[in-house]
């Protein structure tokens, strides 16, 4: 029995396989992404999606599903399930007798005296899927029939049946090339052996999906079926199906799965399964490399790349650094896109160009090659700095007394962006408490590079700057009588709310607050925000808190910070319990980090959610696999490791001391 460990007993209860999802991705934009049975509960789900180029990069599904079909003795066994109005139809998952996911998703089905086996695999760096069928037992002569399903439309609308789709179809060695709109790829499906393809073009009509429903969103599509494939399985045999934008030689598929196999990660321990999925957000394309910020629905973000960073590449420093190449390409004016690659993304995002220097201060400490950052990065930096000091953007200024004003009526700045109604839920207009913190450590850090590398005139210029902020930075934010940090500062004063950004104050390399009132910070955000899945955006005692991320699009986003439980945020929580109480509180960070194994094989496998409910007991919500979320449970576990080390390493020179005493 391996890690990844599922209730085969359950396969057949819709409410227990639906629930869970399975994510595969080729490291370039393109994936495959369905429930663990094969009935897909969301726009975004498919067995081949990919981005294409012409439409901006934005990913389409075009395959939405290939339906398998056994037959024996002129009796066909549907093997496939979608929904329709008030039915499943046809019920294929109650022939599921067990599902793997390691080393690669694979169902076995069971009908009669037929065992047929199916697996997945997404090819890496290449627009192409595999699915192999093994015929594990059968009794009599066996016919294999593959219908594909095509959508032909981007992950976030639906497809219609139409006048305009062509059912024109080219025949290719095993297979068929299929377009359905022009200015499409074509699509080339094609299977390892001789097959019989039968022409039967006819549309499918609403087929629903679930999670869509459940949004508040539209959620029935109509598919388009060309017709589908035919050929004799025996007993023993596999056969592939191959899906590419790419015409291929179908003789080699074999051989190409085979090899694809041996090069799957192993998926046998929670740290490999995270480190599986973290490679997942990696995407290489032509003009560098980025990373997603989460599935389904999100593309690059300069925020969550920079907060991603260490957690996601801290063994991996060559592409790190490509990612900083890639998005430092982005800098404007001294900020990044909110959205990367969108088109008319928005400059506005005070806190990112300040995430941009811890993700650089990261680099350093994992790999220490100052020379790297300061030939690669100085000017950006140095561009960023004068930016905020000059006012180049609009609502963003540095004030005299060193801190940072950040205010754009009906324009939120920070991480907690959510609008409704085009209003700000959670506006925060002036000195807020993370912006601050961030902005004085990046100073420090700039400042220690330009001493060290003689850049004189900059230090010069900004000398005098970290003092003005340390003796601001209380003033301004410490709340006396509560006896931690305000979430921010505006035209009224003091935001008396408490809300997770001030442990950011805590965690950083150059804090501008002292270790008691760090002590102070983290016991506060410990008895109203700490919960095991992460910290809470509001407390609970907060009449505006909201317990649950449900309902509408609306009721969804005023609850996006009002309350629902951030992972991201629990890295920098455990970073400052280190930084205050080094080795002691390696027990606790191991059991902070424990909390998540269960997630494994839960919502998505492999996957941690974007965030989760601010009630007990904090039910995963929002994207299914985030990459700040894997990267700041991935980043904690380093920190175990870096301070086990340090106790090893401690130790050992102790030891030896005394033998030599």
């Amino acid at each position: 029995m391996g890690y990844l460990n599922f209730n085969k007993n359950e396969l057949v209860n819709l409410e227990y396989s639906l629930s869970l999802e399975l994510l595969n991705t080729n490291r370039a934009g393109g994936y495959t992404s369905t429930t663990i049975v094969g009935c897909n509960t969301r726009k975004y789900h498919g067995w081949f999606i990919c981005p294409i180029e012409e439409f901006g990069g934005e990913k389409h599904v075009l395959l939405s599903s290939l339906d398998e079909t056994v037959v024996q003795h002129e009796k066909a066994f549907n093997l496939a399930i979608h929904k329709y109005p008030g039915i499943y139809e046809p019920r294929g998952h109650k022939y599921i007798v067990d599902f793997e996911f390691e080393p690669t998703p694979s169902l076995t089905y069971r009908v009669g005296g037929v065992i047929l086996k199916k697996e997945l695999i997404v090819v890496h760096n290449e627009e192409q899927i595999l699915l192999k069928y093994t015929l594990l037992d059968a009794h009599s002569p066996t016919l294999l029939r593959l219908k594909p399903m095509l959508a032909y439309r981007s992950i976030h609308t639906l497809s219609k049946a139409n006048l305009y789709a062509s059912t024109q179809l080219k025949f290719i060695k095993h297979g068929i090339a299929s377009r359905l709109y022009a200015g499409y790829p074509t699509l080339n499906m094609q299977i390892s052996r001789n097959n019989e393809f039968i022409a039967v073009p006819d549309w499918y009509y609403n087929v629903e999906y679930l999670e869509e429903k459940k949004r508040g969103y539209e959620y029935q599509e109509d598919l388009f079926s060309p017709g589908y494939f035919e050929m004799p399985i025996k007993k023993g045999e596999s056969i592939i199906f191959s899906a590419s934008l790419n015409e291929i030689n179908p003789l080699w598929l074999n051989r190409k799965f085979d090899r694809e196999m041996t090069l799957r990660p192993p998926k046998d321990s929670f740290g490999s399964c995270l480190q599986n999925t973290a490679n997942q957000f990696i995407m290489r394309r032509k003009h560098g490399v980025e990373i997603v910020a989460g599935y389904h629905w999100y593309g690059c973000r300069s925020r969550d790349t920079f907060i991603s960073l260490p957690g996601l590449l801290w063994d991996d420093p060559k592409t790190y650094k490509s990612v900083l190449d890639c998005m430092s390409a982005t800098l404007k004016n001294g900020l990044f896109p909110d959205i990367v690659d969108a088109e008319n993304s928005l400059y506005n995002s005070v806190d990112t160009p300040l995430w941009y220097f811890w993700s650089i201060q990261k680099y350093e400490s994992i790999t220490g090659e100052t020379d790297t950052i300061w030939k690669s990065y100085w000017k950006k930096m140095k561009s960023i700095l004068e930016a905020y000091r000059n006012g180049s953007n609009e609502g963003i200024l540095m004030h005299e007394n060193g801190l940072i004003w950040a205010e754009e009526r009906g324009v939120p700045k920070t991480w907690m962006n959510a609008l409704v109604d085009n209003v700000p839920v959670t506006p925060r207009y002036g000195y807020t408490v993370e912006v601050n913190a961030l902005w004085y450590n990046a100073i420090c850090f700039a400042l220690k590079l330009a001493e060290q590398y003689g850049d004189k005139k900059f230090v010069e210029h900004w000398q005098n700057i970290p003092s003005l902020i340390e003796d601001a930075y209380m003033k301004v934010f410490w709340m006396p009588e509560k006896n931690h940090l305000a979430d921010y500062v505006g035209v009224d004063g003091q935001n008396q709310r408490i809300r997770p950004n001030e442990i950011i104050a805590t965690s950083l390399p150059c804090c501008p607050i002292n270790d008691e009132a760090r002590e102070d910070v983290l016991k506060a955000i410990e008895y109203d925000l700490l919960t095991p899945k992460g910290i809470r955006t509001l407390s609970p005692k907060n009449p505006a808190y909201k317990g649950l991320y449900e309902g509408s699009v609306k009721e969804r986003d005023s609850a996006f910070h009002q309350g629902t439980v951030w992972v991201w945020l629990l890295a920098h929580y455990v970073e400052a319990k280190f930084n205050l109480h080094g080795k002691s509180f390696i027990p606790e960070a191991k059991r902070i980090m424990s909390n998540f194994e269960q997630d494994m094989t839960a919502k998505c496998i492999c996957a941690i959610p974007e965030m989760y409910t601010g009630d007990p007991p904090h039910e995963p919500c929002g994207a299914i696999s985030q990459a700040w979320s894997v990267a700041a449970v991935l980043y904690i576990a380093h920190l175990i490791e870096l301070y086990e080390k340090k106790s090893v390493k401690k130790q050992t020179v102790k030891n030896s001391n005394n033998r030599i005493i």
